[in-house]
């Protein structure tokens, strides 16, 4: 292709990023007021105090930052996991972090929590749900200080397993009324007033974005194998620790605000992957940016789809994700 290394990547780099300004530009025009790309452009520039810069900056601009933090996040915790695993099916949520994280929220919602902490009750709840399982599912796995990667992928998937169950007995015994912010919850939305929150949620993506190109080099080490790893100079429990707290961390802030929001951690780092190879440090950066603007264009089409009515989207992430994963397989004859 005539480029050297660098330069490849340099460009992916480049045309992600133009690619994400675009859908970002286009998902701040739409929605039930359409709103010119000069008109957003005019307002995001000197607008202040017209109609356009309110919607702009109270409803939608809000939801492309938390788009973009929770779509490269979740996706940086897929490329974490996949690599730390060496397995492509693997995703944030297989280790029953996003599980935990619902049950929290439930168990909020039906014991009447959410009046405690007015709007940051949910994602506490998420998060001390999650962090929860957490803790349960590392201390299940190690033995003797040591994680056992096939031992911690068995109990993860088991108590996703056991945390639907609890979730749906919940459901079960709540009021009809809790119901539907409960499904709506469990099935993702990036509809979060808290400007605060969302510049946290951001401030922890990025800081995953980093730490996740800092261990880069030490995961090309770890997806070879854990002894070919231990010989290159890798202190690999050290490393899987350090990766399975990063990954469980970032999936953790990430659903305790929107929701489950699935096939963002699992489709977006195989793509990537198979477009700019298995390089953790490229990887990690192609997969933030194809993973924000993914979540952004799967928002949008929420939003405008049925409107005026709303669909959650993880229902949209699902289709399209699930669909495009299906179909990449089957062009390229891939086998896993």
């Amino acid at each position: 292709m005539g480029l050297d290394r660098r330069s490849f990547w340099l460009w992916w780099i480049f045309l992600l990023v133009v690619l994400l300004v675009a859908v970002s530009l286009f998902s701040l025009g739409v929605g039930a007021v359409h709103i010119p790309i000069k008109k957003v452009l005019q307002a995001l520039t000197t607008g202040r105090g017209t109609s356009e810069y309110a919607i702009l900056f109270a409803v939608r601009l809000p939801r492309i930052l938390l788009g973009l933090a929770v779509g490269g996040g979740l996706a940086i915790a897929g490329v974490i996991l996949q690599g730390m695993f060496r397995n492509p099916l693997v995703e944030p949520y297989t280790l029953g972090i996003s599980g935990g994280a619902a049950l929290g929220v439930t168990l909020s919602m039906v014991v009447g929590g959410s009046t405690g902490l007015g709007l940051f009750s949910l994602p506490v709840s998420g998060f001390l749900g999650a962090g929860g399982i957490m803790a349960v599912v590392y201390m299940l796995s190690a033995r003797g200080g040591m994680i056992k990667l096939s031992l911690l992928l068995l109990i993860g998937v088991m108590i996703s397993f056991i945390t639907s169950s609890l979730i749906m007995l919940l459901m079960a015994l709540t009021k009809v009324q809790d119901l539907h912010g409960i499904i709506f919850w469990i099935m993702g939305s990036l509809q979060e007033p808290n400007i605060t929150l969302i510049k946290v949620i951001l401030f922890i993506s990025l800081g995953g974005l980093v730490a996740g190109v800092f261990f880069g080099v030490d995961l090309n080490a770890l997806s070879l194998g854990e002894e070919e790893a231990f010989h290159l100079g890798v202190e690999v429990e050290r490393l899987k620790k350090i990766l399975f707290l990063l990954a469980s961390f970032i999936t953790g802030c990430c659903v305790s605000v929107t929701g489950i929001i699935g096939f963002v951690g699992l489709v977006i780092p195989h793509l990537m992957r198979l477009v700019v190879g298995g390089d953790h440090r490229i990887l990690m950066i192609t997969s933030y940016l194809a993973g924000a603007m993914f979540l952004i264009l799967c928002d949008t089409l929420a939003r405008v789809v049925l409107a005026p009515v709303e669909l959650p989207v993880g229902v949209i992430t699902g289709l399209v994700g699930g669909g495009l994963f299906i179909y990449v397989l089957n062009r390229r004859g891939a086998s896993l």
